[in-house]
């Protein structure tokens, strides 16, 4: 419980009357930009606070995210959300609490603009609305049911789902819609957030939701102003009479913000009045925020080319046997004149080799067939059900093999490209097959040189579940400090290639390697 003698209350008092910045308005605030350390305090301006249209849960993915039923794609990469050993940095959570219609949305949503980095993700509460059965339902329809109770949340998904976030893992988070107070059959999937908002009416309620929290903010509105906005939001977005309205707010919404709510600000770090209109509070815990974020960035990949030299290689290597074959198309693809169509189908006839040989690593049983002479024949049987995942773009063209030799395989894709600038890996593109994690997973990348792109992309598939053994990374051609850094960082990942080149230059490029396997295979080398 936090001491309430350290609780920091930010009040940003009104400007005197005749103030240029005054607003009388209550359905206005400051939408400031002041996400940056360096804005100017002129840019702060004013501008009409928007209605809220919502009649179901408001959970949603970064806005740096497009999602469909079926992928994800992101405007803007996704730098590093780990160390050079692997392990995840958690992200920061913030927790809002406050009464209902006191503008915790609001102030989630400027919270978001203001801080200007990709990867925030808001979480509300109102996901975890509990499943009524018929007997609530019809509570429910007569205003009788109280939603402003701690029962009526599913603190065990809640929490569940909220730790999952803050690890980085993915997650399916239920849609509640409040015209029918039911879920919806459908999901909403969010995976990759740097910072995490949480926002409800009871975010302060539970010991075990408050240790999730890193930062806890209360927004204090006034009573009135928080009815009249309830009561214009039940009347026209969710399609309930004012006698209705009313009758909830006197029997249960005040009583539980009084019992339940209003005491829980003892937990708060921080205690903002008048929401997201309070220009000073917001921009302290925007400032705040990117002092963390800043504790949680990571640029690694310049040490990884050095980072295990002289090591011996490990055991979870599994070369291809150099025989006259491979030793030929390995002559053909590293050979720099060799023309673009040669070095398509001699790079496609290598892989086929490579796919043949990680597939003898999986694990199989014993069984007995029988066989059209009516004999029986012992042979092996593959445990388990196999998916293939490829890094876009080289890795890409691993997949026609891979298809050639399993029969209905699923197939993911992840886009990984370098951040010219900082030149670190960054996550662009992410399409994963459903239950991934129930899978022995082929992760596919025609070359890897420090490692850095293979290590992203197999934190990807860890963060979706997937346990590290059911993992083989397959490459073609592979620098020693590539092992060492998948070996070290992932130790039960079986990694299958070709061949493994000694160094990496100081461009990343495998030494004595075949090139840009990209723009040699695609004809873009210029």
């Amino acid at each position: 419980m936090a001491d309430q003698n350290h609780i920091v209350r930010l009040e940003n008092r009104p400007e005197r009357p005749g103030s240029a910045s005054s607003n009388d308005s209550d359905d206005a605030f400051n939408d400031s930009s002041i996400g940056s350390s360096n804005t100017p305090p002129s840019s702060v301006t004013s501008s009409p606070l928007k209605t809220r249209a919502r009649n179901k849960s408001t959970s949603s993915v970064p806005a740096n995210v497009l999602q469909s039923s079926r992928r994800t794609i992101y405007t803007a990469g996704r730098p590093p959300w780990y160390d050079s050993q692997g392990q995840l940095q958690e992200a920061f959570v913030i927790g809002l609490c406050g009464g209902s219609a006191s503008g915790k949305t609001t102030v989630a949503n400027e919270i978001i603009k203001a801080l200007d980095v990709p990867w925030v993700s808001l979480l509300s509460m109102d996901s975890f609305y509990k499943v009524l059965n018929e007997e609530q339902h019809h509570l429910a329809a007569e205003n009788e049911y109280n939603f402003d109770h701690p029962d009526a949340f599913d603190y065990d998904l809640l929490v569940q789902t909220l730790k999952k976030l803050k690890e980085g893992k993915h997650v399916e988070v239920p849609i509640y819609d409040f015209n029918t107070h039911a879920r919806r059959k459908e999901k909403k999937t969010m995976y990759g957030a740097n910072v995490i908002i949480f926002e409800g009416i009871l975010a302060f309620a539970k010991k075990s939701l408050i240790d999730v929290l890193d930062l806890k903010i209360f927004v204090d509105t006034d009573s009135d102003i928080r009815l009249a906005r309830r009561l214009k939001r039940d009347i026209s977005e969710r399609g309930r009479d004012i006698e209705g309205v009313l009758k909830q707010y006197n029997k249960f919404v005040k009583p539980s913000f009084e019992q339940f709510i209003e005491p829980s600000i003892v937990h708060a770090d921080i205690v903002v009045p008048r929401g997201a209109e309070n220009t000073v509070a917001m921009e302290l815990i925007v400032q705040h925020v990117h002092d963390q974020l800043e504790k949680r960035g990571f640029n690694f990949r310049s040490e990884l080319p050095q980072a295990h030299a002289n090591q011996p290689l490990p055991d979870t290597l599994n070369v291809v046997t150099n025989t006259v074959q491979v030793k030929g198309l390995h002559t053909f693809i590293r050979n720099k004149h060799t023309s673009r169509d040669e070095f398509i189908f001699y790079s496609e006839r290598l892989t086929r080799i490579l796919i043949e040989h990680a597939l003898s690593l999986l694990p199989f049983e014993n069984c007995s067939v029988r066989t059209p002479q009516n004999t029986t024949y012992e042979g092996k049987r593959f445990l388990g059900r196999l998916c293939g995942v490829s890094v876009l773009r080289a890795g890409e063209v691993m997949e026609p093999a891979l298809l050639g030799v399993c029969k209905d395989i699923r197939m993911g894709k992840i886009l990984i490209q370098t951040n010219l600038a900082t030149g670190e890996p960054e996550l662009h593109y992410l399409r994963l097959p459903s239950d991934i994690e129930k899978d022995y997973v082929i992760l596919m990348d025609a070359t890897v040189a420090t490692g850095a792109a293979a290590m992203m992309a197999i934190r990807v598939l860890l963060d979706h579940d997937v346990p590290q053994e059911n993992i083989m990374l397959l490459s073609l051609l592979m620098a020693e400090s590539g092992v060492h850094t998948i070996a070290y960082a992932f130790p039960k990942v079986k990694i299958v290639t070709t061949a493994v080149d000694k160094e990496v230059n100081d461009n990343f490029h495998i030494i004595p390697g075949i090139g840009n396997f990209g723009d040699r295979y695609f004809g873009t080398d210029p």
